[in-house]
């Protein structure tokens, strides 16, 4: 209840008290605020942030910027129903409205999208850590089932933008970076961009380096990324293209007592299972990813969209109990027709469309023998291929109401085969089609005030690395996981545009759940296991204090997102145990951020944010949690600009308190080694020059 308290004081306290000083401060403002006019691309909507009957976050480059780009993981924690967890440093796992019981690592169940076009690929699996911070300028996070048109997903879809922006004339843009900070972090930037009237281009690198904070948790990553816009005529044609050497250290997970004593350690040896440093135990990541977007607008109605896409990764993990090798290789296609008119007091649209992907995984285990592949264990060939087909409606009405209507039929198939077992044939598993439906209206109460409902079903097939788990074993009886969610909201800007609110309800039941289990060893494998009800509230404010040009602070801005989800087990069981009613295991109750913004006249900025975490169960049977933690971070900055240059200066401290906490926890782990403890008390520091 203390978690509930705090956050509705937040929100309620500044609004009474600024909406009664409105009249005496409202000569420092005017009506084009940041908070303003914000349009979103979800759904392919096209409609200004208010006006789109869903719950979408935005995340843009400023706020991008709020902390260090050494992780994602601040950023995203910002949104509401939204946790990003790092088992280690570089080992990002995403959940939209749901839980982490299907992913130890990486994101499951979330579709992800650069620039419209898919990044996670046919077998389900997302690797977001491949992206560099800098890289990005916004983000856009549909929460709940997208399926109706982003296929296959039960929690939402991330859609990550890196804008090009054209020039009148030709124009060339040089910058670099350096920033370095504790535990031995270096970061080092470098980009060209060039502009002109009807093509822009970027070239990008970067890299980054830590020692880490735990014993075996180093990492090392390089990136570079080159990425193109072409107008010819009424044709737009994007290229992206990156490559990415990703290295970093596992530590492996803690109990309670080994963290205590000390929380920079690794997992030691226990009997005849090796610990994380004998068995020099990491994450090998080499990725080429190449893409092109093309947009055609074909007369004053019809719009034509369409992406090519391909990639392969080399992956290798040297484990605790094996070394295995992965050979990824994918390709994707998608095409879009969209037709759209208007008169005085109507606006339609309609969207048909398709997408195809395929995955193809070779994977080796051989043993680790001290960080050395060693005799062959196995070797496994699965193929995926998924495809979806899908149609949405959008109708509005004097732009007061807003309707909107999709449908997918979704197809999902695996063939795979053991190469190391003579004499066997491919093995082809298909998951029935799925048709997930979507239906949203959305009535305007005033220019500034929306109200929204909408019923949504989700449908998630599991992923190849479900399938084919880390223990090695095949499980081609594992199906897909479904279910129907329910929401209403409302959401817009009061006091002249100066306080902009989101506030939603939901309930999502999830039906034939994937969760994850271990095995002796520690490996783990999955399984179908009853269900999971998700209800919860999610609230956004952000409220512009000052906004001037003629004093020494010239904006201050509050923010505060504040989750309640009191998800529960439904129908639940495991090894003849019920576990139905017990909390959602992983997932914290409560979690309150709260954000303050501040710049001043001659260039000087300021950001804070505390992040109020409840405790959380780290076991089915509850009897095991997380202790709740509060996370502060700092950082302050200056920036000028002269003529077309631009410098940039800022420095900042992260988990100020020194807290002890775990943010990425190894649910139902085997000796309950539940902990990866996060960083200690850090500091960073760096400048970025622009010419």
């Amino acid at each position: 209840m203390k978690y509930l308290f705090f956050c509705i004081s937040v929100y309620v306290f500044p609004v009474l008290l600024f909406s009664q000083k409105q009249d005496s401060i409202q000569n420092r403002f005017n009506s084009d605020t940041v908070l303003q006019g914000v349009t979103v691309n979800a759904f392919q909507s096209n409609l200004q942030w208010k006006a789109v009957p869903a719950a979408v976050a935005i995340i843009s480059e400023k706020e991008m910027n709020r902390y260090s780009d050494a992780s994602m993981v601040p950023v995203f924690n910002t949104v509401p129903g939204v946790r990003m967890e790092e088992r280690s440093p570089a080992s990002y796992r995403l959940s939209v409205r749901g839980s982490l019981l299907r992913s130890p690592f990486g994101v499951r169940n979330v579709k992800v999208y650069w620039n419209d076009i898919p990044l996670t690929d046919a077998g389900g699996n997302t690797y977001i850590n491949l992206i560099d911070m800098s890289e990005l300028t916004g983000a856009e996070i549909i929460k709940g089932p997208a399926a109706s048109v982003y296929g296959a997903n039960t929690g939402g879809a991330v859609l990550l933008r890196s804008d090009l922006n054209f020039s009148d004339k030709p124009v060339n843009h040089f910058s670099s970076g350096l920033s370095g900070g504790s535990f031995g972090l270096f970061q080092q930037q470098a980009g060209w961009q060039y502009a002109e009237k009807n093509f822009a281009s970027s070239l990008q690198q970067s890299h980054s380096q830590s020692d880490g904070y735990r014993v075996q948790s180093a990492t090392r990553k390089d990136v570079i990324k080159w990425q193109s816009s072409l107008r010819i005529k009424n044709q737009q044609i994007q290229f992206l293209v990156f490559y990415t050497d990703l290295y970093y250290q596992t530590p492996g997970g803690l109990t309670l007592a080994q963290m205590q004593l000390n929380p920079k350690s690794a997992r030691p040896t226990a009997g005849a299972i090796p610990g994380s440093v004998e068995q020099h135990a990491a994450i090998y990541n080499k990725t080429l990813f190449g893409a092109v977007h093309h947009e055609v607008k074909l007369d004053d109605h019809f719009a034509w969209k369409s992406f090519l896409v391909g990639n392969h990764t080399s992956f290798t993990n040297p484990f605790i109990t094996n070394y295995e090798k992965r050979g990824e290789a994918n390709f994707g296609a998608g095409s879009s027709l969209v037709y759209q008119t208007q008169t005085l007091h109507t606006r339609f649209q309609w969207i048909n469309g398709a997408e195809w992907l395929y995955n193809h995984s070779l994977i080796s285990d051989f043993g680790n023998r001290s960080g050395v592949a060693d005799t062959v264990q196995f070797k496994d060939d699965i193929f995926s291929t998924e495809w979806f087909a899908f149609s949405q409606t959008q109708f509005s009405v004097n732009e007061k109401w807003i309707i909107t209507a999709g449908v997918s039929l979704n197809n999902q198939s695996y063939r795979y085969k053991r190469l190391t077992d003579l004499n066997t044939d491919y093995v082809n598993k298909k998951i029935s089609m799925v048709v997930t439906p979507r239906i949203a209206v959305l009535y305007r109460i005033s220019n500034d005030v929306s109200l929204y409902a909408l019923a949504a079903k989700g449908f998630s097939p599991p992923a190849v690395a479900e399938l084919r788990p880390s223990d090695g074993n095949y499980y081609g009886d594992l199906n897909a996981e479904y279910g129907w969610n329910y929401e209403s909201g409302i959401k817009g800007e009061l006091f002249d545009n100066r306080l902009q609110f989101d506030v939603a309800a939901y309930y999502f039941h999830l039906q034939n759940a994937i969760v994850r289990r271990t095995n002796t060893n520690g490996a783990e494998y999955f399984v179908n296991a009853g269900g999971t009800k998700q209800s919860g509230i999610e609230a956004l404010l952000k409220y512009q204090l000052i906004k001037t040009n003629t004093q020494f602070i010239t904006g201050v801005n509050i923010w505060s997102s504040y989750s309640f989800q009191p998800y529960k087990f439904d129908d639940y069981q495991q090894s003849g145990i019920n576990y139905s009613g017990n909390e959602l295991t992983g997932v914290p109750r409560n979690i309150c951020i709260s954000g303050i913004d501040m710049q001043t006249r001659n260039g000087f900025y300021f950001n804070a944010s505390i992040n109020a975490t409840s405790s959380l169960p780290l076991t089915d049977a509850n009897d095991a949690f997380a202790d709740a933690y509060q996370l502060v971070q700092l950082k302050l900055g200056y920036r000028c600009a002269k003529n077309d240059q631009q410098f940039h200066l800022f420095a900042g401290v992260d988990n100020l308190l020194n807290q002890t906490y775990s943010l990425g926890n190894d649910i139902n782990a085997v000796g309950k080694r539940f902990y990866n403890p996060a960083t200690g008390r850090n500091v960073f520091a760096g400048v970025q020059y622009r010419f």
